[in-house]
């Protein structure tokens, strides 16, 4: 019986002509794409979901056309935060018609094909071995994905990444040089810890990290109005990435992210200038670069 090492190149399976065939239709289908921005940390729990939405609305507002791409397909977020979650996605002339929420930000989220009440699930011919097979097969969606989506032209495209160290690097790889990376922290040793471990992984990687955001930097208080701490903060970890900025914990937004609403309606607070600021910081990292 052979191993895997002692396989020669594809092992004659073509496996690599039909990546290379995939990456051409990804490539044509995203032509209209000035820049791809992906959102990641390595942790999870930090907020990156509703602060990628929030990026996208900051960055509508200033005009640009925006569109989230969810890559966490079996943790969906967006769909259920745009209130897209009921919005079957439909064939057209170039590819699936690119869902838009009322502000005209594009979503594309597994949570569009899957109800929340469904795991998605990868058929496996090593019963109890799915695990062989998985990463793969996410990768191989994730590329239908993009290449059969009609994303048309777009200043940005947000890829909400899935938590984990090692998958932001694996995500980085499959997108290449052309897509460049935010990362999320909390003010948090811990949290902090285990992003650096992203930002050691992507070193190997061929795309530019912008820098890094404090998500969750304090809580905006409803009574007083002030900013208020909310997690013990210490800076004696050096992410060795440009800071973005940082943006306090509003109730507000948190609520109309769950449910569904138009986020500018609910910004009152201190922390939708302070994500105003971070799509700044980001916009002119790209230009600079």
């Amino acid at each position: 019986m052979k191993s895997y090492f002692d396989i020669a190149g594809d092992g004659g399976s073509r496996v690599l002509e039909q990546v290379r065939a995939k990456q051409s239709r990804i490539a044509a289908a995203l032509a209209g794409v000035r820049r791809m921005v992906a959102v990641g940390s390595g942790k999870g729990g930090v907020g990156k979901s509703t602060l990628t939405l929030q990026l996208a609305h900051a960055l509508r507002e200033d005009g640009a056309s925006v569109a989230i791409l969810d890559a966490d397909l079996n943790g969906p977020s967006q769909a259920r935060m745009t209130g897209l979650g009921s919005v079957a996605p439909v064939p057209g002339p170039d590819g699936l018609v690119l869902p838009r929420t009322a502000a005209g930000i594009g979503v594309v989220s597994m949570g569009l094909f899957v109800p929340e009440s469904a795991a998605l699930d990868f058929e496996s011919v090593a019963a109890g071995d799915s695990y062989v097979w998985r990463a793969t097969k996410e990768f191989a969606v994730l590329g239908d994905l993009l290449a059969g989506v009609a994303w048309g032209p777009l200043d940005f495209l947000l890829v909400d990444l899935p938590p984990g160290a090692e998958r932001t690097v694996q995500y980085a790889e499959f997108f290449g040089a052309a897509a460049a990376l935010v990362l999320v922290t909390l003010p948090s040793d811990l949290s902090r810890g285990v992003v650096a471990r992203s930002v050691a992984g992507l070193r190997r990687a061929p795309n530019r990290v912008l820098g890094y955001v404090e998500n969750m930097k304090g809580y905006c208080c409803s009574e007083c109005g002030s900013v208020r701490p909310l997690f013990a903060e210490s800076s004696a970890i050096d992410l060795g990435i440009p800071c973005l900025g940082a943006v306090p914990f509003d109730p507000a937004l948190a609520a109309a992210c769950d449910r569904g609403e138009p986020l500018p309606a609910a910004a009152a607070g201190p922390a939708w200038p302070a994500v105003r600021s971070v799509a700044a910081a980001i916009r002119g990292a790209l230009e600079a670069s």
